[in-house]
């Protein structure tokens, strides 16, 4: 799937997408838990760069346990930026945010960051050599040591393993009020527009992008999380 074509589906979804995904919000919320938890250690005035914020999820955690962080919210679709922006507004943070419609390697230049965030993105890029590049494109934004927490759906689609969780996570999604015609749509989007990895596949992309072999820190089915360091060498945009 074409980057436009991408953009324009979750233009599409943008208003109700949070509601949608409502009844999946026990894996978020874990995620994130452990996600404050692995950012503890940054610091008071830390700053932090959220790629393909969507409508805002992460950001928001991170900004109400940590009134002193700034945010930089990069999304390539307006209306998901929109969303994000209400939020921010509504939860009394977007003082404290930096919004830009497009993608990263738009951005204008800018201090590096202490950390990253990039949850569910890079999965979309399919050629290994652009999702590779996506990520020395996070890690140039990125101080010494900043840290970089990422996730994707990940699993070997050619093992037995892969049927089993594939079916689970489709039951869920179906419990979660999505239609039988939009799952089939989800099920061949993972075929054929999403690049679902091995595990350590695409922990491996990460680190040819210019971090230090990353952690995996969380799974709940197809999701995988890791949280990864920016090598040394990196030089600033």
């Amino acid at each position: 799937m074409h980057p436009s074509e991408i953009k324009a589906l979750f233009d599409q979804q943008a208003a109700n997408y949070d509601t949608q995904w409502a009844k999946t919000a026990s894996i978020r919320d874990c995620l994130h838990l452990l996600l404050g938890s692995l950012f503890a250690e940054l610091p008071a005035d830390a700053s932090i760069l959220c790629v393909g914020v969507g409508t805002g999820d992460e950001l928001i955690y991170l900004a109400s346990k940590n009134p002193g962080w700034r945010f930089i919210a990069v999304e390539p679709s307006g209306p998901m930026l929109d969303v994000c922006r209400q939020r921010t507004e509504k939860e009394g943070v977007a003082s404290r945010c930096t919004f830009h419609e497009g993608y990263l390697s738009s951005l204008p230049v800018m201090e590096q960051q202490d950390a990253a965030t990039c949850f569910l993105v890079s999965q979309f890029i399919l050629e290994e050599g652009e999702r590779s590049t996506f990520f020395s494109e996070i890690a140039e934004r990125l101080k010494p040591n900043g840290l970089l927490a990422s996730s994707d759906l990940a699993s070997d689609v050619e093992s037995s393993e892969y049927a089993v969780l594939l079916r689970g996570w489709m039951k869920m999604m179906s419990a979660a009020d999505i239609s039988p015609e939009a799952l089939e749509r989800i099920r061949k989007a993972y075929a054929n527009d999403v690049g679902v990895l091995p595990p350590a596949k695409v922990a491996s992309i990460i680190e040819s992008g210019g971090f230090e072999l990353p952690v995996q820190f969380f799974q709940a089915g197809l999701i995988h999380a890791w949280l990864s360091k920016r090598s040394a060498g990196i030089s600033a945009p």
